[in-house]
């Protein structure tokens, strides 16, 4: 029954005075699904918030029903802070969670945007490492991060070589160490004598520590995390990144690889690196030249030259051998959603069908390459375009007749495929399962389609939930077998009110209705 009034509490046609009835009665998952309900009133939030209390209010702070008039920060301190997260919070509440006694709750609010300068000085100088490694995390006052670049704390300054607001200049510091007083604690050392390494098989299911995490006093582990966020940072100074085209660490390289900002030099040297992750790194950077990605397209990784297919300038002879030699998958690729109207006409008259079907993930197609596409023989480029919008149904019609089931899944997923036609798909002999699971979805099945699909267990969830079924059908899968599908049923706007009476009828009157 539980799962039935989870499904009914997110019923868009579910009356306003059944809302209430649940509101009274509903247990902690069906308040869940109340309180993401589009149509839920002021009052109605209130009441529900005022039942379930702290946890069910954060939700609905976050979805914006709770104004900040409604809340007390003493009896609800999580949708305070979750209002100060979205910047709707009072800034007295700040100042008091900066001083609160659980930690957790000022690790929270440091998390939070737009503080008040006297509530991130306070936090800046928290006695938790917690609390100011949340702050340097998400700090967007530059002022502030670059404070916490130079934290004694090896876990702050980690913090702060991922944000982008951390000045260039702290950041460069993180990286190369040059001009910065080694950390003096980490996360490793805090709790276990050093030397320690983290063993990957730890039995002890209370720790924190982060695999490989290791320290003999300079924090190893840490130091070398903070290089790897600081490469990765766009603000870091390229000059100070570059300095690790030769470090003997492949990670960081891989990081400084896949850097947009990298000098052709920088490039050359890496393409040679005997780590493939490196290569694969740079394979889709656009700051690779036409020399490195002939040089990668010969690669004998798959990932190399899987990543090198990303690439947004990779000339198409290239992509036409990369492409018969890696599985792509259906994919829309930067360079062909760049292609210019001629280069367009060029892919679409290419004697190379994967070039055709790389082409026929692009869903802003003119009509004539469209019409091309959607009669080409070869049914790899078929099912590329069988789900773009526009096509016409007698186009649709057509490309079944000619490919069969290889098309069958990716036409029923064309937003404009006839409801004749999936109708036809779903109720033939051996129907394609997939195909049966677009169906189920799409909002142009009609109910004798969506019956059909009845018959795949995947799909008969998603049927269950489609308006266009049946109501005598829809009340029928309130009692199947599997508890999604009668969740899907009881929020099935066409469930009849009958059986939303039936459903809530069971359960008592509460003093918590607000709606006559």
């Amino acid at each position: 029954m539980d799962h039935l009034l989870g499904g009914l509490a997110a019923n868009p046609a579910l009356p306003p005075g059944l809302v209430d009835r649940l509101i009274g009665t509903a247990d902690a998952d069906t308040a869940s699904s109340l309180a993401d309900r589009a149509d839920l009133s002021p009052a109605q939030a209130l009441a529900l918030a005022r039942r379930f209390g702290d946890e069910v209010a954060v939700h609905l702070a976050y979805a914006g029903r709770l104004p900040a008039a409604t809340v007390d920060p003493l009896a609800w301190p999580g949708a305070a802070l979750a209002l100060l997260d979205t910047g709707a919070g009072r800034p007295e509440w700040a100042r008091r969670f900066a001083a609160d006694l659980a930690v957790g709750r000022r690790e929270k609010l440091a998390a939070c945007p737009g503080l008040p300068p006297d509530v991130l000085e306070t936090l800046a100088g928290d006695a938790d490492p917690r609390v100011v490694t949340e702050l340097g995390m998400g700090t967007t006052v530059p002022a502030t991060a670059a404070l916490l670049a130079r934290h004694p704390h090896a876990e702050v300054r980690r913090a702060a070589a991922i944000n982008t607001r951390t000045p260039a200049a702290g950041l460069a510091a993180l990286l190369t160490g040059e001009g910065l007083a080694p950390a003096r604690r980490c996360a490793v050392c805090d709790q276990e004598e050093v030397p320690f390494v983290y063993e990957p098989s730890c039995p002890r299911p209370d720790c924190v520590l982060r695999p490989g995490a290791s320290c003999d006093g300079s924090h190893a582990s840490t130091v070398h995390e903070t290089r790897m966020f600081a490469l990765r940072n766009p603000m870091t100074p390229v000059a100070a990144a570059v300095r690790f085209v030769r470090h003997p660490s492949p990670l960081l390289r891989r990081e400084l690889a896949a850097r947009p900002d990298l000098p052709a030099e920088a490039c050359e040297v890496l393409a040679a690196d005997a780590d493939p992750g490196v290569r694969a790194a740079l394979a889709g950077n656009p700051a690779a030249g036409e020399v490195v990605i002939r040089a990668l397209a010969a690669d004998r990784g798959h990932d190399v030259r899987r990543c090198l297919a990303h690439h947004p300038r990779i000339p198409w002879d290239v992509l036409a051998r990369v492409a018969r030699t890696t599985r792509i998958g259906p994919v829309l690729l930067p360079a062909i959603a760049a292609a210019g109207a001629a280069e367009v006409e060029e892919l679409a008259a290419s004697a190379e069908p994967l070039l055709r079907m790389l082409l026929a993930e692009r869903r802003d197609l003119p009509h004539a390459v469209l019409d091309a596409l959607a009669a080409d023989p070869d049914a790899k480029v078929a099912k590329a375009v069988a789900p773009h919008p526009g096509l016409p149904g007698e186009a649709l019609h057509a490309m079944v007749r000619r490919h069969g089931d290889q098309v069958a899944a990716r036409v029923s997923a064309n937003p404009d495929a006839p409801p004749g036609l999936l109708e036809r798909l779903a109720r033939q002999e051996r129907p394609v399962r997939k195909a049966l699971r677009e169906i189920a979805r799409h909002p142009r099945a009609t109910a004798a389609a969506l019956t059909a699909c009845l018959s795949d267990p995947r799909a008969r969830r998603l049927a269950a939930a489609h308006p266009a079924l049946p109501p005598r059908v829809v009340v029928e899968l309130l009692a199947d077998d599997d508890p999604q599908v009668g969740a899907a049923a009881a929020a099935n706007p066409s469930l009849p009110r009958a059986e939303m009476v039936r459903l809530v009828a069971p359960l008592s009157a509460t003093p918590y209705l607000t709606t006559p």
